[in-house]
């Protein structure tokens, strides 16, 4: 017989009745309020992004229209004139003359070049961190999280100070080139023959070797692309893409490294100790379990680095003083001025241009950047 004296769930109507499905029930009224709710955000969101959109398919040059157009009049009033005055002429005239895609490859170098040093290191760092116990380990990695809490203009000054102080020759820096362009390609041949040795030669090996030749060959374009005419001025690293990459990866480190951490710790240790009873070494444990495993957070990590890099300005504006090495986004902003007549349909199809690249990547990538982030801040 039931026992009367314990207490039945009572019934509850509202915001948190439960149905019989696996979400809530809402009254009619509550609906509509969320519904109402939710078309606001969505019409806030997406209004100044169509009116950009329509705005930059005017003709070339238009000023500010006078009233806010969300889709366009007609479609005959459609052109691609702004586009093509932007391909043409990036930059305004008064501040240099550099093809779009020269500040398109600049952007990505830059952003590139964040996104694969944070990742490398940050991995390493925080399988350290997730996986070795070391004196001040607590300490060390608290610290990083505190960094993560100081806003990034903050460091400019003291970056660019120490930067600027770092200057070299033309000749030394093309040695640099072909050095690490050399060492890396004796790596791969190593690396190479061991595994062909061992027969373990796979696709992942392969596609490694490829993505590192490709490194090699870029290191070694570039020092040929290195011209020392007479008289040169020595290489100023706070002047250059290369300080503000540098920059930009020490701001970028310590986000990679706490949020490669707290993924690495959800990896169960028994598949380490498992490896190890096989025979296996450090290094294989780290290669061929760790990272595979971990590819969801690397991938996270490694797009929102370069989404910092494509989109930075404060640092590449206070550090590059000549147009050759300008990006997109100075050059988005050379359109705009004190006593300058902006081309807004021009300006608006910049926008669009810079936006696009990095738009699609993310919206082909959201699932696994919203899973990864989430699995990378809890344990168990």
């Amino acid at each position: 017989m039931a026992n009367s004296s314990i207490a039945q769930p009572t019934s509850r109507k509202g915001l948190f009745a439960r149905g019989r499905g696996a979400g809530r029930q809402l009254e009619w009224w509550q609906q509509l309020l969320l519904q109402a709710f939710c078309l606001t955000v969505a019409v806030s969101v997406l209004f100044p992004i169509m009116w950009i959109v329509t705005l930059s398919f005017k003709e070339a040059g238009s000023a500010r229209p006078l009233k806010l157009e969300v889709i366009p009049p007609s479609i005959s009033s459609i052109t691609l004139s702004s586009y093509q005055a932007v391909i043409e002429q990036p930059l305004s005239k008064s501040a240099g003359d550099i093809s779009f895609w020269k500040l398109m490859g600049n952007s990505f170098f830059l952003a590139a070049g964040v996104s694969f040093f944070s990742v490398m290191i940050g991995v390493a760092a925080a399988y350290a961190f997730s996986r070795l116990n070391f004196v001040g380990r607590k300490l060390i990695f608290l610290s990083i999280g505190f960094i993560l809490l100081m806003p990034g203009i903050a460091t400019l000054a003291p970056l660019f100070a120490m930067l600027a102080k770092i200057s070299t020759s033309l000749e030394i820096l093309r040695i640099i080139y072909f050095t690490m362009a050399g060492l890396l390609v004796a790596g791969l041949a190593l690396m190479t023959i061991s595994r062909i040795r061992s027969d373990d030669f796979r696709a992942g090996s392969a596609a490694f070797l490829v993505g590192g030749l490709a490194v090699a060959a870029l290191f070694l374009w570039g020092g040929m692309q290195i011209e020392i005419p007479k008289n040169a001025r020595p290489f100023e690293l706070g002047r250059s893409l290369y300080g503000v990459g540098l920059a930009m990866i020490s701001g970028a480190l310590p986000f990679a490294i706490w949020n490669l951490k707290g993924y690495l710790d959800t990896i169960p240790k028994e598949l380490e100790e498992a490896a190890i009873i096989d025979g296996a070494s450090p290094n294989q444990i780290f290669f061929r379990i760790i990272l595979p495993l971990a590819t969801p957070a690397l991938a996270v990590t490694a797009f929102l680095g370069f989404m910092a890099g494509w989109t930075e300005f404060a640092l590449t504006a206070r550090f590059i003083n000549k147009a050759e090495n300008y990006t997109l986004a100075i050059a988005l902003q050379t359109m705009t001025g004190q006593y300058a007549t902006v081309s807004w349909s021009n300006f608006a199809a910049m926008s669009i241009m810079i936006s696009l690249p990095v738009s699609i990547v993310y919206l082909a990538l959201q699932k696994y950047i919203v899973g990864g982030l989430t699995l990378g801040g809890v344990k168990g």
